[in-house]
C-alpha cells in the first residue's frame, strides 16, 4: 500500500535528496534549503512515498525575498520551491505539502501564508487557487545558481504572489 509522510528534513535525508530529486544545474539546493532550516529561518518539509523523497517546499519564516512582495506582505512567510517529482504529480501530494506548511504556520501563531506562482505554470496557479490562495501581486523571482563548473546563472521568472489567511 502506497503511504505519504510529511516531515522536516533531517540532515541523512539531503543525499537521498540530491539522488531521487536532483536539481540539475543547481546541485547545492537540498543542502541550502536545510542549511536554512539549521539557521533557524525556514523549514524545509520533505514528502516521503513509499520510504522514498516525493517533493519538497521550503517554508521561509522571513518571508519572500522579491521586493514587490515584502513591500506589501515584510511579515508572511512564504512556501517557497515547491515541488513534486514528476511521476507522482496529481496524488495530493503537492496538497499535503502546502497543509503541512499551513500546519506549520498556524502553530507558530501566524495567521497568513504566501506563495509565488510562476506566470508559465497554470496546473500549480490551479492546485493553489482550489486551496484558497488568492493573488496580491504580481512580481520578478530574481535568482542564481552555480553550476558544476563554477559559473553564475541569473535568472528572472515573471510570478505572481497568492496568500491564504488561515483561520
Amino acid at each position: 500500500m502506497e503511504r505519504t509522510e510529511i516531515r522536516p528534513c533531517r540532515a541523512e535525508d539531503v543525499t537521498l535528496l540530491d539522488r531521487h530529486l536532483p536539481a540539475p544545474g543547481a546541485p547545492t539546493r537540498h543542502s541550502g534549503r536545510f542549511a536554512r532550516q539549521e539557521a533557524g529561518l525556514a523549514t524545509y518539509l520533505v514528502a516521503w512515498h513509499d520510504g522514498l523523497p516525493a517533493g519538497h517546499g521550503l517554508v521561509r519564516w522571513d518571508g519572500c525575498a522579491a521586493p514587490e512582495v515584502r513591500a506589501l506582505l515584510a511579515d508572511c512567510p512564504e512556501l517557497n520551491g515547491l515541488d513534486v517529482r514528476a511521476d507522482l504529480r496529481g496524488r495530493g501530494i503537492g496538497t499535503a505539502l502546502v497543509r503541512a506548511a499551513e500546519e506549520l504556520v498556524r502553530e507558530r501563531g501566524r495567521t497568513l501564508l504566501g506563495l509565488g506562482v510562476a506566470d508559465d505554470n497554470p496546473r500549480a496557479a490551479a492546485l493553489y487557487a482550489r486551496l484558497g490562495y488568492e493573488p496580491v501581486t504580481p512580481y520578478t523571482d530574481r535568482w542564481s545558481r552555480t553550476d558544476a563548473e563554477g559559473r553564475t546563472h541569473h535568472h528572472a521568472d515573471s510570478c505572481g504572489f497568492l496568500v491564504r489567511r488561515l483561520g
